[in-house]
């Protein structure tokens, strides 16, 4: 439930976001909007001026005289605004045969309709980047100022490959690096679908390691692979009536070592607890500045009954910038992050990343909105951010039923100065509709097996 609430949450946001710049462009322009829809499909309730609030379809012959029907239908994937005298998703072509209306999309200069065409795009454009200015304003962005490498698990892929605790990472794929998040990005963004050449300082010595592509973890939030200095297990929340509340432990506490053995991160520190049932093992940890010596005994379930995550006890701070130079980083994020996007695709086109890894529909979403909402609104509010750039990205692609295919019948007219006849419209739209259909099943088949 938890899933299905902040995917409808995200969803509703973005789609109201974009069909509201189509909405409010058409209505600059002068254009008679019948229906603003969340949803597509059969209608479930809505409100208009001539009717009111209702439930159910309105009647097939049903005028709405100018006022807009503002509606939820019975599919929660998308929406759509009807503008009259348009071919779009409705595929209501009622106004073939008869002569165009000067409220209509279609009696309109090209310029007019490409301004209402592009509005949604350019809505989700500006979403994206009024979220980054605010988390550029308001909170900055998070600098660990070190590229060393605190911890490396035994056994682990980092293991593995040769890295040892100490080492200081210069460059990754020739690009140097200056802090960790540096190098998070070289590792898990910049370099999508290549394997990586990486180089160390280790006592003074540079030393190359080669990471192949299949060593480094999909999502890193999930699978630890390389951890700065400095990282600590830390206890989020402690449950009533457990055994880590009888030992004493407090939310904030950093969990120096457990059973004799210095832990550096959670999962390290849940792999020791599930590992010893019932058996009392000291535990230090740190409160404050105080070190305090405790002992702790998991349950027969193998558990103690806290939250752990994790944090960077070393030099991190926030790099926070002006007003207005908050609003110029908010672009360069959204140019990076289209550049990243373009350069994905190229690589999903080019074979060098599998399509179902590179492309997510509504279980990855529910997923990853409910991930970032427990981890904090800025959290959350950024994936929209990405997901909303993501969305601009994807409609404005000169494809059947989507804006950007629509952008190019209405080049395609306006160049030619003749429009192209509603029954090859019809087809076009049914053509990209169909794939469009087949494209999304796929996309839900792969989120469905990555569970």
């Amino acid at each position: 439930m938890e899933y299905v609430i902040y995917f409808a949450i995200t969803i509703g946001i973005l789609v109201f976001i974009h069909e509201f710049g189509h909405f409010a462009a058409a209505k600059l322009s002068g254009m008679r909007v019948d229906v603003f829809a969340i949803g597509f499909g059969k209608r479930l309730l809505g409100w208009n001026k001539k009717t009111g609030f209702s439930f159910g379809e309105l009647p097939k012959d049903f005028d709405t005289e100018g006022n807009t029907d503002y509606r939820l239908s019975l599919l929660p994937l998308g929406g759509y605004v009807k503008i009259a005298g348009m071919v779009d998703e409705s595929f209501d072509t009622s106004f073939a045969n008869k002569e165009p209306q000067p409220y209509e999309f279609r009696a309109k200069s090209m310029w007019k309709k490409i301004f209402v065409i592009t509005a949604g795009v350019l809505m989700n454009l500006l979403l994206a980047w009024f979220i980054f200015w605010g988390g550029n304003f308001f909170q900055g962005k998070p600098v660990t100022n070190t590229t060393t490498i605190g911890y490396v698990n035994p056994n682990s892929a980092a293991d593995s490959l040769g890295f040892e605790s100490g080492d200081k990472i210069i460059s990754i794929n020739g690009k140097d690096v200056s802090n960790w998040e540096d190098v998070r990005a070289e590792l898990f963004i910049n370099s999508l679908g290549e394997d990586v050449n990486l180089v160390v300082d280790r006592n003074g010595k540079k030393k190359t390691i080669f990471i192949p592509r299949t060593k480094i973890p999909e999502d890193e939030t999930q699978v630890s692979f390389l951890l700065p200095e400095g990282i600590k297990p830390v206890v989020v929340d402690v449950l009533e009536n457990s055994p880590a509340k009888e030992a004493g432990l407090k939310a904030g506490d950093l969990v120096l070592a457990l059973n004799n053995v210095p832990v550096f991160t959670a999962p390290q520190t849940t792999q020791i607890i599930k590992s010893h049932p019932g058996v009392k093992m000291p535990l230090i940890v740190q409160r404050g500045n105080d070190t305090l010596a405790l002992s702790v005994t998991p349950g027969k379930d193998a558990m103690i009954g806290i939250q752990i995550g994790q944090i960077v006890t070393g030099d991190v701070y926030y790099q926070t910038y002006g007003f207005f130079e908050s609003f110029y980083q908010g672009w360069l994020d959204i140019v990076r992050m289209t550049d990243l996007t373009f350069n994905m695709l190229g690589k999903v086109f080019a074979g060098e990343i599998a399509f179902g890894k590179a492309f997510g529909g509504p279980v990855k979403i529910a997923q990853y909105a409910a991930k970032s909402a427990d981890s904090g609104i800025s959290s959350f509010l950024y994936f929209l951010a990405l997901l909303s750039l993501s969305l601009a990205i994807l409609n404005i692609m000169p494809f059947p039923v989507l804006d950007g295919g629509h952008l190019v019948i209405i080049l395609i007219e306006g160049i030619t100065r003749k429009e192209i006849p509603i029954k090859i419209k019809i087809a076009i739209q049914n053509t990209g509709l169909i794939l469009l259909l087949l494209l999304m099943a796929f996309i839900i088949y792969n989120d469905i097996l990555s569970l």
